[in-house]
């Protein structure tokens, strides 16, 4: 480990594949200790030891599923429970869900709401009070360009996304007069495992179009939470999306959103993940559940229903 390594941890969900992954080695290459957040043993071993080596930085794991009830709390306590002060949080981890509303399924929704917004309240709930009580820290939520765009085919991930935007913004002002900085990231489509998760591998938008790098990604909201800016929205595409996003009706935007994720028509399109990290994350999944797409099949037995 370096003698020289900055004080103190920093925290980030979904650390072991896609803009998760980036961050960590953005905060590694800096000399920050970490404490990563994932679902597997072997991601997280893998990683962890990856980080280590290349960057003689200490990295702590802990394997939670953030899509159960309860693994908020515990992976506050495990922080407390081993004398870690955290002064960053990356919420990052997060899943979309493809497909007309009436069709899809409300279980998988529910595990989608509690994962994009119960958990980062939960976890910013409980370290934000430490780092108040510090007067330090910095927190970094990843958002998406579709929080301010209504989006037909991902109707309740946009939404997550927009309570994000929303949570985000009415706490930069809570916190404007302490040391404490809060940041959102609104990356566009980018070339992760997030849309294999989705199920949405044959939409438009993954087969059609450029992806953003996650590296690129996560250099940006590094660099933009590091800095203590309030919003960080990488690439000249997702800017002029977001420039005339503001401009244009809700209907509009909302019609322009369906056209770009509806079902391709396309044979010849993208079908696979180029990012190394995020394609060893599907095939862990992959390998676990038996599809191509899709998440985990199993959380534990919880249930979310009404």
């Amino acid at each position: 480990m370096k003698q020289n390594n900055k004080e103190g941890y920093a925290l980030i969900t979904g650390g072991t594949s896609g803009i998760g992954y980036e961050i960590a080695k953005c905060f590694a290459k800096d000399g920050y200790n970490l404490v990563l957040v994932a679902r597997t043993v072997e991601g997280l071993k893998e990683i962890s030891a990856e980080l280590m080596n290349s960057f003689k930085v200490d990295v702590r794991t802990i394997q939670k599923d953030l899509i159960i009830p309860g693994s908020s709390k515990e992976i506050y306590e495990e922080c407390k429970n081993n004398g870690l002060t955290i002064n960053f949080l990356v919420n990052d981890a997060g899943q979309g869900y493809w497909g007309n509303f009436i069709d899809t399924d409300l279980h998988r929704e529910m595990d989608l709401i509690h994962l994009n917004v119960i958990a980062v309240v939960s976890l910013t709930k409980y370290f934000l009070r430490d780092m108040t009580q510090r007067n330090n820290g910095k927190i970094l939520q990843l958002a998406s360009s579709l929080a301010k765009a209504p989006s037909p085919h991902m109707s309740v991930y946009a939404a997550s996304k927009a309570f994000v935007w929303s949570f985000t913004e009415a706490l930069i002002q809570e916190l404007k007069d302490t040391n404490i900085t809060m940041t959102a990231l609104l990356p566009g489509a980018t070339d992760t495992d997030f849309f294999h998760k989705a199920e949405a591998e044959d939409s438009k938008e993954y087969r059609e179009t450029s992806l953003y790098d996650p590296a690129e990604v996560a250099k940006a909201g590094y660099e933009g939470m590091m800095a203590g800016k309030d919003k960080v929205v990488p690439g000249a595409k997702n800017k002029m999306q977001g420039m005339m996003g503001a401009i244009l009706p809700d209907k509009m935007v909302a019609a322009n959103m369906g056209s770009h994720l509806k079902e391709s028509t396309k044979d010849d399109g993208r079908d696979s993940i180029t990012h190394a990290r995020s394609a060893e994350e599907r095939s862990r999944i992959s390998n676990q559940s038996g599809k191509p797409d899709g998440d985990f099949e199993n959380h534990s037995g919880h249930d979310h229903r009404e």
